[in-house]
């Protein structure tokens, strides 16, 4: 009975929503330290590409690699981002250009959720991410950043909102799974990350606020990700 309702809703959010672009600038960069060279590649959906920010120094991988940086080791970063990619997507044609790395993060959800994809296929084409990339760039410890709360975001109309935030949970309980894997962790996002403030114009994306915000969160479990994994080779 909602689906008109939906349908008109979605319409509506995606013809008054201002399309903001990526972040502009380089796509790679090195932040300074004194101990060995941390590689960090980041891959996924317009999040990854910056959307909300000015540039990459303010938009999520940026942030994170400074996060990483902090405790005083040099962090030679890329993002790996297209605006509109669902899982598949990244796994088929963004995966393919990330370079060598020692941790990756993947930060997917949000277009496999508006597609209203099964938790099944999310997971299987999560799945799929993770395996081609270690394929490409070897085993690294890799990190799943968790589907954003949808029922935060201040574009979506009720019901819509409520729909989409219950597919996102879906999908993101679909993601943690993965998490038994060797060297796979998956970090949930908490909806005190998604305040007004934290959001771009567009409603829908962070501002440099929220991305600052998040890596923060990423960092802490990024980090002992590499670590564990870093120990375990050499022992």
């Amino acid at each position: 009975m909602l689906a008109p309702v939906l349908a008109a809703q979605a319409v509506r959010v995606r013809r008054s929503t201002p399309r903001l672009p990526g972040a502009a600038g380089p796509t790679c960069g090195v932040v300074p330290g004194e101990s060995a060279v941390l590689r960090l590649a980041v891959v996924g959906e317009s999040t990854v590409a910056g959307v909300g920010a000015s540039g990459h120094e303010e938009a999520l991988t940026g942030r994170l690699a400074w996060v990483l940086a902090s405790s005083g080791r040099a962090v030679a970063w890329q993002a790996v981002g297209r605006t509109g990619a669902n899982a598949r997507v990244v796994r088929e044609e963004l995966v393919p250009l990330v370079r060598p790395a020692d941790v990756a993060v993947v930060v997917l959800g949000v277009n496999d959720t508006i597609e209203l994809h099964s938790a099944a296929r999310y997971r299987r084409d999560l799945l799929s991410v993770i395996v081609v990339l270690r394929r490409r760039i070897g085993r690294i410890p890799v990190v799943l950043a968790g589907v954003p709360p949808m029922e935060s975001f201040p574009s979506l109309p009720v019901p819509l909102r409520s729909v989409l935030a219950r597919r996102a949970e879906v999908l993101g309980a679909a993601a943690a799974e993965l998490a038994v894997l060797p060297a796979v962790e998956y970090v949930p996002m908490s909806s005190d990350l998604l305040g007004p403030d934290l959001f771009a114009a567009d409603g829908f994306h962070p501002g440099p606020a929220g991305y600052r915000r998040w890596a923060e969160q990423l960092g802490e479990v990024t980090v002992r990700a590499f670590l564990v994994t870093d120990w375990a080779r050499r022992g």
